[in-house]
């Protein structure tokens, strides 16, 4: 018999998302205070009259919250990583990701030199 450990969020005492790692519960957790506070703003305003409108609004905006911060300009986007080996001769560009280049070995003579 194994014994599991699982992280439970709750929300009113409603059950939202189980766990079982502490970290992506806190992650997931703090995710839905940003959701909250979103939601508490955007119904202050006049633009979105529907309530469910509003939390699935706030609710996007808080699992998109680095995009948002980069918008906003409070955030540099990430650099993408570009990667400009050339394949070799019959070998596709997802091989190259997958085998990473090789030192050549030299011969003893080469090395003591």
């Amino acid at each position: 018999m194994a014994v599991v450990t699982k992280y439970i969020v709750e929300r009113n005492g409603v059950e939202k998302m189980t766990f079982t790692s502490k970290a992506e519960a806190d992650a997931y957790d703090k995710m839905l205070d940003t959701a909250d506070e979103l939601a508490g703003m955007l119904s202050a305003s006049t633009l979105l009259a529907d309530e469910a409108q509003t939390e699935a609004l706030a609710l996007y905006l808080a699992q998109h919250k680095d995009a948002l911060l980069v918008a906003l300009g409070a955030k540099k986007p990430a650099k993408a990583v570009v990667n400009t080996e050339q394949p070799a001769v019959g070998q596709s560009k997802t091989q190259l990701k997958a085998e990473p280049a090789k030192a050549e070995k030299k011969p003893a003579t080469e090395q003591a030199a």
